[in-house]
Formats: C-alpha cells, sequence, structure tokens
C-alpha cells in the first residue's frame, strides 16, 4: 500500500480539496484507493458521501480519532490520508509514520508561507523525514496567476529554496465538483484538461 499524507500546519490552505482530488486522480487510473479523514471537520468523509456510485470507486476511513490510525484495509493500492489543521508534535509523527511522502498545500498570502516555514521546521525533526525515506513536496495552491501575492510566493520558495511540485490555479470547478462529490478527473471535459495538466507532476510524484 502506497499512502500519501497531506497536510499543513494551518488551516484553510485547501488540504481537503487536494486529498480528494488526488484520490479521485488514482481511482480513475487503477488499483483500490481509500481516503482516510484525519480532520475533526470531516470534510473528506462528506465529500465522500456526496460522491455518486457511478464514480470511480474509493474507500472512506475515518481517522479522526487518535487510536484509529493506522487502520486501513489490507487489500488497498493507495491510500491518501487528510491531515487536521494545526498538525504537530505526536499526532504528525503517527501520520508520517504511516506515509511515503507529504504533500503540504501552500496559499499565496504571508499567514500561508509563514506557518508552512514553521511546519517543515518540525516535521524535518521527525526520523523518517530527516533521513529522506519521506519526501516533502510543497504544492503552490488556489493561484491567481499575475498577481503580486503569486509573485512573493514564489519569492517565499526561492527562499526556502524549494521547489514547488505544482502550481494549482484557483477555479470555481473544483467547488463545484466537489459539491457532488466529484472531482476534475470524473469529468472527461475539455474545458477540465488544463485544469488535470497542472497535477500531471503530483500524480507522477505519488506514483513514482
Amino acid at each position: 500500500m502506497r499512502a500519501i499524507l497531506v497536510a499543513n500546519r494551518k488551516g484553510g490552505v485547501g488540504k481537503t480539496m487536494i486529498a480528494t482530488t488526488l484520490a479521485a486522480a488514482l481511482a480513475n487510473r487503477e488499483g483500490q484507493v481509500a481516503l482516510a479523514d484525519a480532520d475533526r471537520q470531516g470534510s473528506s468523509l462528506a465529500w465522500l458521501a456526496r460522491r455518486p456510485a457511478s464514480a470511480a470507486p474509493i474507500r472512506g476511513l475515518n481517522w479522526q480519532k487518535s487510536g484509529a490510525i493506522g487502520d486501513a484495509p489490507k487489500k488497498v493500492d493507495w491510500l491518501v490520508i487528510d491531515a487536521p489543521g494545526a498538525l504537530k508534535g505526536a499526532r504528525a509523527e503517527a501520520l508520517i509514520a504511516e506515509a511515503r511522502a507529504v504533500i503540504a498545500p501552500v496559499q499565496a498570502s504571508v499567514f500561508d508561507a509563514e506557518s508552512t516555514r514553521a511546519f517543515i521546521e518540525e516535521i524535518e525533526e521527525i526520523k523518517r523525514v530527516r533521513k529522506g525515506k519521506v519526501p516533502v513536496h510543497l504544492v503552490a495552491n488556489r493561484l491567481r496567476a499575475g498577481t503580486r501575492a503569486a509573485a512573493d510566493l514564489d519569492a517565499f520558495f526561492d527562499e526556502l529554496e524549494r521547489e514547488p511540485l505544482a502550481h494549482l490555479s484557483e477555479r470555481t470547478a473544483y467547488a463545484a465538483l466537489a459539491a457532488e462529490g466529484l472531482s476534475i478527473f470524473d469529468k472527461p471535459m475539455r474545458r477540465l484538461e488544463p485544469l488535470r495538466d497542472q497535477w500531471v507532476p503530483i500524480v507522477g510524484a505519488v506514483c513514482a
């Protein structure tokens, strides 16, 4: 089983959108996919509850209680974990212990940037991350091209000396599809192709 943790210290950076979209992308490829919701808000599980039976199947797992972490069926090829906000300490260590990679979404704001800096510093102290067994991939999320905020975010990545894995645009399509329990990978519409193209490096990284 390949497990991917979607996490950041700050809430509201789009973790659930990244987790649900990635789960749908993998489910539309091949193999069995599970989506573990470790956030008390339960947004990923709510998304799955709206997902139609005709869509590629994704199994939901409730990891909101600490004791549930790691509880996953054996016949799962991919596990995407939606982490809670303010992730740190023992809970961060427990979730990272389940993962082969971490995806950390970052939005274009000074608050997101500083919170992400602190998050990276904290998890780099965790043994599996420090030894390179669990790579941490940053993803620039909900970007509006050509804005000052987007330029500032690129400057932040330069300062960290970390190239983001992908740049994802701000689009209403994500929210509209999420309301139906769907993602851009569940609808083969031509107008969604540019958005799917932005996900190529993310899917490629987790499948490598």
